[in-house]
C-alpha cells in the first residue's frame, strides 16, 4: 500500500536515495539547501507572494520512495498569459504505482487551485534546474543540471505527458581549446575601450556585483520563453551562499559607462564534494571539502548575458575567451554549461565557437488538465 504524505521535507531529500539506490548518477542538493529551497516561510517564492508550492512524497512499508514538488509561479502566469501549474523535484523509483500516485496528487492540487495545465520539471522557477532527461544519462552531471534516469520520462509518457521545449547541457574540454581564436580585432578594441570595466566576483565586492549580476540578468534574459524578472530577494535566496565556494578567477562582471553590462557566473563544479558528504553537512564535510579544493578540474557556467543594447557586439565572446582563459591558468580541464534552448541560437553559436559537446538532452513534459486526469 502506498502513503502519499505532504510537507515532509525530510522524506523529500531520502526518496531520491531510496529510489535509485547511493551509486547512481543522481547528486542530491544539499539537504539544508534543499530544506531551505521547499519552506514556504523561507523561500520568497511563497513568502513574498510571488507563488505557492506543496510537497508529496510516496511511501510503501514506511519507505520514502518518491516525491514531487507542485507549485505555482504566479508571477509568470501574470506575465506570460498562461493557467499553468508546475512539477518539480519529480523523482521515483521504477514503479508505476509510486509514479502514477505522485502525478495524481499533483495534478490535484495545481488544478484546485485554477492550472488547466502541469508542465515540469520546474525546480522551482525557469531561472532554476528545469527539464526531465531524454538522453545522455551515462554522463555525470555538473552542479545545477538536471539528472534523471530513463524511467521518469517514461512514465510521464505513460501517463499522457508529452515532451516540448528541448534543451540541451554542454561539456568544453578546456584542454583543447585555445582562446586567441575566440575573439578578433573588434573584441580587442572593445577590450581596450576605456568605457568598458572588467570586473571579478569577489568576496570583498560580493554583494555589489551580485546586484550586478541580477540587474544584467534580468535586462538580458526578459524577452526569453517563460522568464521572469527575479527579485532582489530571490536572487540572494538562491545565489547569496556563492560567496563561500566561487573561485574569484571564473566569473566576470562587466560595466559599461559605469553600469552593469555583462556578466558570466562560472563555479567550480560541486557535485564530487557533494556526493562525498552524502549531502550532509557531517564532521567529515570540511576535510571532503579542502580534499575537493586540491583535486578539482571542472567548472560550470551557470549562466551569461548581456545587456540588449550591447547584443551583437560580441560582449560574450570576450567574456567567454577570459573565463576560459583563467580556467586554464587555474588547472580547471573541462568546463560545463547549464542548459541552453534549441531555440536560442546565439548562445548554441557560441557554444560551437568554444568547442562545446552536448552533454544531456532535456525537455519540458507538459499536460493539459482540462480533462479529468
Amino acid at each position: 500500500m502506498i502513503e502519499i504524505r505532504t510537507r515532509d521535507r525530510r522524506a523529500a531529500f531520502e526518496a531520491p536515495f531510496q529510489a535509485y539506490g547511493r551509486d547512481s548518477a543522481y547528486v542530491s542538493p544539499m539537504r539544508s539547501d534543499l530544506d531551505r529551497l521547499l519552506d514556504p516561510a523561507r523561500n520568497p517564492l511563497c513568502r513574498d507572494g510571488h507563488g505557492d508550492l506543496e510537497i508529496f512524497t510516496a511511501h510503501r512499508d514506511g519507505r520514502p520512495l518518491g516525491r514531487i514538488v507542485a507549485s505555482i509561479h504566479a508571477a509568470s502566469n501574470r506575465r506570460h498569459g498562461t493557467t499553468r501549474g508546475q512539477f518539480g523535484f519529480f523523482d521515483c523509483a521504477d514503479d508505476v504505482a509510486i509514479a502514477d500516485a505522485l502525478l495524481g496528487a499533483a495534478e490535484q492540487w495545481v488544478t484546485s487551485r485554477g492550472a488547466t495545465e502541469l508542465a515540469g520539471n520546474f525546480n522551482l522557477t525557469a531561472m532554476q534546474m528545469v527539464g526531465v532527461m531524454t538522453e545522455g544519462f551515462e554522463n555525470a552531471a555538473y552542479t545545477d543540471m538536471m539528472w534523471s534516469p530513463p524511467h521518469i520520462a517514461r512514465h510521464l509518457g505513460r501517463r499522457g505527458y508529452r515532451p516540448a521545449f528541448p534543451m540541451t547541457t554542454f561539456e568544453t574540454d578546456l584542454t583543447t581549446v585555445d582562446p586567441d581564436t575566440l575573439t578578433d580585432a573588434r573584441h580587442a578594441a572593445i577590450e581596450s575601450d576605456p568605457a568598458f570595466t572588467w570586473l571579478p566576483i569577489q568576496r570583498s565586492t560580493f554583494k555589489a556585483r551580485l546586484e550586478d549580476a541580477r540587474v544584467v540578468l534580468n535586462a538580458g534574459f526578459d524577452n526569453n520563453p517563460m522568464f521572469v524578472p527575479v527579485s532582489a530577494a530571490e536572487y540572494q535566496f538562491q545565489a547569496g551562499d556563492m560567496m563561500w565556494i566561487m573561485d574569484p578567477r571564473l566569473s566576470i562582471v562587466v560595466h559599461n559607462e559605469g553600469r552593469p553590462a555583462g556578466v558570466i557566473v562560472c563555479i567550480p563544479d560541486l557535485n564530487p564534494f557533494v556526493r562525498s558528504c552524502g549531502s550532509r553537512i557531517g564532521l567529515l564535510a570540511p576535510w571532503h571539502f579542502l580534499r575537493h579544493r586540491m583535486t578539482r578540474d571542472r567548472a560550470v557556467i551557470i549562466y551569461y548575458s548581456v545587456a540588449p543594447d550591447l547584443h551583437g557586439r560580441g560582449l560574450n565572446r570576450i567574456m567567454l575567451k577570459r573565463i576560459i582563459t583563467a580556467a586554464r591558468a587555474a588547472g580547471y580541464r573541462r568546463l560545463g554549461t547549464t542548459w541552453i534552448a534549441d531555440v536560442n541560437t546565439s548562445s548554441l553559436k557560441q557554444m560551437r565557437a568554444i568547442g562545446a559537446k552536448p552533454l544531456h538532452r532535456l525537455a519540458l513534459f507538459s499536460k493539459s488538465l482540462t480533462a479529468a486526469p
